[in-house]
């Protein structure tokens, strides 16, 4: 689904990422870690079109997609979310779904006025699968709820929701469990599961949290000084002693439990 070719990326005399190349696979739910400063954000927004390279390409389905910017992307099927949630905090959270789709008829202000019929059809139809998303995230009950008031576990749901919205080929999520309780990452963990298994979502986890990595991941890219260091299953990354020295250690812990 996305493949990095020799990606570089420098700041001045900084080089960021150093020659990383690696694939994600169609249906899987691809892990990418690594210490603070390995490079594993940086490369992350190169691939959500936020930065440039400096030198390299991306591939989204075959197609070199390098340089694209965000909202181009998303019109290719390529959507992430963010580690700081971005909803609209004064709109509900049913408003928060039915603003994602692109090229809504009621964007065109002639519309307003000549199609109205045309209106209402898209809007009952967004309307529905909004309500579809919300009962398959269990947020349903919280669909007239501004967005702003909800704990950061349901704002990284809604987060998922938005991007449910949009029908997408392949989903970077970063560090989707960063701030989350744990009943409610066990939430977010499932839903990204039964998304992957029943819907054949494509996913790129950059995260920390070794347990939920362990648990969801095949394959884990591993990213140190700016270079990718190892591929593997979780369980051989974390018996790799690159691994452990460069960046595992006590993590360990996290991902027994």
């Amino acid at each position: 689904m996305i493949r990095v070719e020799n990606v570089v990326k420098r700041f001045g005399g900084l080089t960021a990422v150093d020659q990383a190349s690696f694939e994600i696979r169609r249906g899987s739910i691809t892990g990418l870690i690594g210490p603070n400063g390995a490079g594993k954000t940086t490369l992350f927004n190169i691939i959500a079109g936020h930065f440039e390279p400096s030198a390299g390409t991306v591939f989204l389905d075959d197609e070199d997609v390098t340089g694209l910017r965000p909202h181009q992307l998303f019109d290719k099927g390529l959507l992430r979310t963010f580690q700081l949630a971005q909803e609209f905090p004064t709109l509900t959270v049913l408003e928060n779904l039915m603003v994602v789709p692109s090229r809504q008829s009621g964007e065109r202000i002639v519309n307003a006025w000549l199609r109205r019929g045309l209106l209402r059809s898209e809007e009952s139809r967004l309307l529905d699968q909004a309500y579809d998303v919300l009962r398959f995230l269990n947020l349903a009950h919280l669909a007239d709820s501004p967005a702003g008031i909800l704990s950061g576990g349901q704002k990284k749901l809604l987060e998922l929701g938005r991007t449910m919205m949009a029908e997408p080929k392949a989903i970077l999520l970063d560090e989707v469990g960063a701030g989350v309780n744990r009943t409610l990452l066990r939430e977010i963990e499932e839903s990204i599961r039964r998304l992957n298994q029943e819907r054949g979502y494509t996913f790129c986890l950059v995260e920390h949290d070794m347990g939920l990595i362990s648990r969801l991941c095949d394959p884990v890219v591993v990213m140190a000084e700016g270079q990718v260091l190892t591929i593997g299953t979780a369980a051989e990354v974390m018996s790799d002693s690159r691994v452990v020295e460069s960046y595992l250690g006590s993590s360990l812990e996290g991902a027994r439990e």
